[in-house]
């Protein structure tokens, strides 16, 4: 009897083992709203274990320390401050060792001391909505405002950030949110989460395969025009693990002079992007990565950026540019390519 017993005891401990061990999982979805945006997460799991509340408060966290929006975050306490240096917290740190990386690989065109041509150019307002710049102000005080402008007038150093004059302010929306999205996809990896997709103001990190074994899959944005949609140039691409962001000029624009300017600034001369690019789409491990050399890409030429990316590991890029008689055509590297669905 006693072994009999035993024998039912180890059959339904195997039982137990079995039937717990791999557990169905299913999709979980959270939505939100930060850093003036939406924001948005789907993962595969057996339960609930990263929830709302979770990811809000890795937002704020992260909002506090680079939000121009937030009276005391540390970004602006910097920009506020005369001549010295301040400490900064670890994900303002992480952000910057970063931008000094990226601004130096593109010769200065990557830049996030440039807040004060941000705001002449009407791209920061109080509503957070581009407004139209004042001609007569910016032919008066562009070249001014450009001896304020560069990373070569602030040092970081450590775990502290110095600033060179009393008027130097930085900004770093052309790659925190691509940071803010690795920090979302970090603490979904750390709960043992293996297929995920998290977003921010459209800027992606993902990973697979699903668990029924089906690919992730990530539609890449286009410009909205006829020509775009006639040409269909649209695509869809597939990746086990990596992030994908898009920088565009018809996102954010200003009217200047009776010319449509992209809300990307060109630091060496002041004004904002008008060239033949008009969207790039990076593929990279990080998606910090992607979203502070997408910014740079845009402000050269379509010659140059393929270069650039091809000297570059672990990077690829979907390029949309308007030829000079006015087409719209399309070009990639070939590592993008083979992310392409067909």
């Amino acid at each position: 009897m006693l072994s009999n017993l035993k024998y039912s005891i180890i059959l339904l401990a195997i039982f137990l083992v079995s039937t717990t061990k791999n557990p169905p999982k299913r999709e979980f979805k959270i939505t939100g709203q930060a850093q003036g945006t939406t924001y948005g997460i789907s993962y595969f799991a057996a339960d609930s274990i990263v929830s709302k509340r979770q990811i809000d408060s890795i937002l704020n966290v992260i909002d506090l320390s680079m939000s121009l929006y937030k009276p005391q975050s540390t970004i602006n306490k910097f920009n506020q401050m005369p001549k010295g240096r301040l400490k900064l917290d670890v994900h303002m740190r992480n952000v910057l060792e970063k931008s000094f990386q990226i601004n130096q690989e593109t010769k200065g065109l990557f830049d996030v001391a440039i807040l004060q041509l941000m705001r002449l150019w009407g791209f920061y307002s109080e509503n957070g909505k581009p407004i139209k710049p004042d001609t007569g102000t910016i032919r008066k005080s562009l070249k001014h405002t450009m001896f304020y402008v560069g990373m070569d007038k602030i040092k970081l150093r450590k775990n502290y950030l110095s600033k060179q004059n009393n008027h130097v302010e930085i900004d770093l929306n052309g790659i925190a949110q691509g940071y803010t999205v690795d920090v979302m996809a970090d603490f979904i990896e750390s709960k043992g989460i293996t297929a995920y997709i998290a977003e921010l103001g459209g800027e992606i990190r993902a990973k697979g395969p699903k668990p029924d074994g089906k690919p992730i899959k990530i539609g890449i944005e286009r410009p909205p025009t006829v020509d775009l949609q006639d040409n269909g140039l649209t695509h869809i691409v597939s990746f086990k693990e990596g992030a994908i962001t898009t920088s565009g000029d018809y996102r954010k624009f200003i009217v200047f002079d009776g010319k449509k300017y992209g809300h990307i600034i060109n630091p060496k001369t002041g004004y904002p992007i008008n060239n033949e690019i008009m969207s790039v789409t990076v593929f990279a491990k990080k998606a910090m990565d992607a979203d502070g050399y997408d910014n740079a890409l845009m402000l050269m030429t379509v010659e140059k950026a393929l270069k650039f990316v091809a000297e570059k590991k672990d990077l690829e890029a979907y390029i949309i540019y308007k030829k000079p008689n006015g087409i719209i055509a399309d070009t990639l590297t070939n590592g993008f390519r083979d992310l392409i669905i067909p």
